[in-house]
């Protein structure tokens, strides 16, 4: 059974993946553990109060646990299963396919799509910077193509980063010829690169994903900056003007400097980039909604990237 098939008060007998766990102090001093654990069609909480240096042990982040308990939906919390007994899962219980989730298309094809658009910029300075990031066999390309879109929100998988960007990129190739003045190649550029901070913010163990110590720290634009100014000023004759479009879509795209950016997009290539990515970004969240969905619901509950819930309307109610 999957987690979008539970109901409340269910009893449950499954085997899930340990997406976090922190260590908890309560009001009277006592200590007790929040897991996170889930499949691919949802999450829920766990709490352990008894035995938590042993369960601790046994619950490595991104590893899978056996757990059985009583399944519930916290109106506050959310759901959550009171836990009667856990452990470690044996090889033979762990079906990753049920676990893991994925993008729909594969990583070979958007490997594809991506050299196919690439190889339309024909900027000579452009092409050496993303041949230096995306080029077959290098260092770069191989923890781009692995590597997830977030830890949460949306195309928070294997592979992730690179069906966001790839889409963002197309996106954008598509659109820029719909308005005047927008610099084509830069654009593309831009949303190809403007997630590259991620590399460094986010680090993925198995099915786990974290913030590394830099992305808590500097966070991911300041990270995507520094790699790719590195990389410019390593590039002989990279003109300045062009070095400044392209940074400037990877430190404004996220839009306002309450989300993050330092700056706002001041450009029509850095505008386009961010409202493709928030859009990809709010789709994607639509995406992970309906998988965790659960059976015979049209509503899913409140969602924080989103701002309310979200409606499928071809889903029949029960």
């Amino acid at each position: 059974m999957l987690v979008n098939q539970l109901t409340d008060g269910q009893d449950v007998d499954l085997v899930l993946l340990v997406r976090d766990r922190q260590l908890k102090i309560k009001r009277d001093g006592g200590e007790y553990l929040k897991l996170g654990l889930a499949d691919r069609t949802g999450s829920v909480s766990a709490i352990i109060r008894d035995d938590i240096a042993a369960v601790g042990e046994v619950c490595t982040a991104g590893g899978a646990v056996r757990v059985a308990g009583r399944y519930s939906v916290h109106p506050r919390y959310g759901p959550e299963v009171a836990v009667q007994a856990l452990r470690a899962a044996e090889p033979h219980e762990v079906d990753l396919d049920l676990l893991t989730d994925g993008p729909p298309r594969s990583a070979d094809q958007m490997e594809a799509d991506l050299r196919e658009i690439v190889a339309t910029i024909h900027n000579p300075h452009l092409g050496a910077l993303l041949d230096a990031i995306f080029g077959a066999g290098t260092p770069t390309w191989e923890l781009f193509r692995a590597a997830p879109a977030a830890k949460r929100y949306h195309q928070a998988y294997r592979h992730g980063l690179l069906e966001h960007c790839l889409s963002v990129a197309q996106s954008v190739s598509a659109i820029a010829a719909t308005f005047p003045g927008i610099d084509r190649e830069v654009a593309v550029t831009g949303a190809l690169l403007h997630d590259i901070g991620k590399l460094d913010a986010y680090a993925s163990t198995g099915a786990a994903i974290d913030m590394t110590d830099l992305g808590k720290l500097q966070g991911e634009i300041p990270l995507g900056y520094y790699r790719i100014r590195r990389l410019i000023e390593d590039l002989p004759g990279f003109p300045d003007r062009l070095a400044a479009a392209v940074l400037h879509i990877i430190l404004s795209h996220h839009g306002a400097l309450e989300h993050g950016s330092p700056v706002v997009p001041c450009t029509r290539e850095a505008t386009l980039v961010h409202m493709i990515d928030n859009l990809g970004g709010r789709l994607g969240s639509f995406d992970r909604l309906e998988k965790e969905l659960p059976q015979g619901s049209r509503w899913s509950g409140f969602d924080r990237a989103l701002g309310g819930g979200a409606f499928f309307a071809d889903r029949q109610a029960a």
